[in-house]
């Protein structure tokens, strides 16, 4: 009767001891979780640094409203790194003191997390470069006087959001095959309305060519364009200036091409 009290206490010692050296297995594992997370934090935010990200992002909407926040994008993605991390970590904790079912990790979780990760990354890095690329489109064409050509740039941005926003759901395992269908009808849509708006553009940029190979008329040559009369300024691809009296008249090539050109020699 004795021997088998004695049994029950190392059973119920040895028990005792294996959860609480469980548990402090635990910690230690969670402790080194955050001290890499906090390692990978920086690493990534210097980085992203080193590759001028920073720089490469100023101005755009997500940055702004990042910073609205009290945070950056680059402070964002370093942060969301450092917390992947820590996340995993903390799954393995829960695992040592059996917290977690014995086969939670090989169901995949670790791998659902890594697949939010990515997918949250490939958003942000497509908002990012959505809005680049309306900033960088709007700088290129702020000179073209042509209305339609305004959609051109948001179009675009709205385009490279969507492509994202497929990826990203792909990544996390939701079926795109009609959403595919959508963007490449709105991809025909984004090509039909951009030939519309840029029509003159073209036409224009196709005039401006044959005026710079042929030559007609050269900076510094008084011209009459139009009904308007100056001396030549400047002659691109789409716009010939000419400047009169002070008055500076920018003329697209295309009316120079369509309306022909007078060349006063005196």
């Amino acid at each position: 009767m004795l021997l088998a009290q004695v049994d029950a206490f190392v059973s119920t010692l040895e028990r005792l001891l294996t959860d609480q050296l469980r548990l402090f297995g635990s910690i230690l594992v969670f402790v080194f979780a955050v001290l890499v997370g906090l390692l990978v934090r920086r690493y990534v935010h210097r980085l992203l640094d080193g590759f001028d990200v920073p720089e490469a992002v100023e101005g755009t909407p997500f940055e702004r409203t990042a910073q609205r926040l009290g945070t950056s994008t680059v402070g964002l993605l370093s942060n969301l790194s450092g917390l992947f991390v820590v996340a995993v970590g903390g799954i393995i904790a829960l695992r040592l003191t059996q917290a977690l079912p014995a086969g939670l990790l090989s169901q995949g979780l670790t791998d659902f997390l890594k697949e939010v990760f990515v997918a949250v990354i490939v958003l942000i890095v497509g908002i990012i470069t959505g809005d680049k690329a309306d900033l960088y489109i709007r700088e290129q064409l702020k000179s073209v006087k042509v209305p339609e050509i305004s959609l051109f740039p948001r179009l675009v941005k709205y385009f490279i959001f969507y492509v994202a926003a497929v990826i990203a759901l792909d990544q996390l395992g939701v079926a795109v095959t009609a959403l595919l269908v959508l963007l490449a009808a709105y991809a025909f849509g984004l090509l039909f309305v951009g030939a519309i708006a840029t029509k003159d553009l073209l036409v224009s940029a196709a005039a401006g060519i044959y005026l710079l190979l042929s030559e007609p008329y050269a900076i510094g040559d008084e011209v009459e364009i139009d009904d308007r009369r100056g001396i030549v300024q400047e002659v691109d691809t789409f716009v010939t200036r000419i400047e009169s009296d002070g008055e500076e008249y920018v003329i697209p090539n295309r009316r120079v091409f369509k309306q022909g050109v007078v060349v006063v020699r005196e």
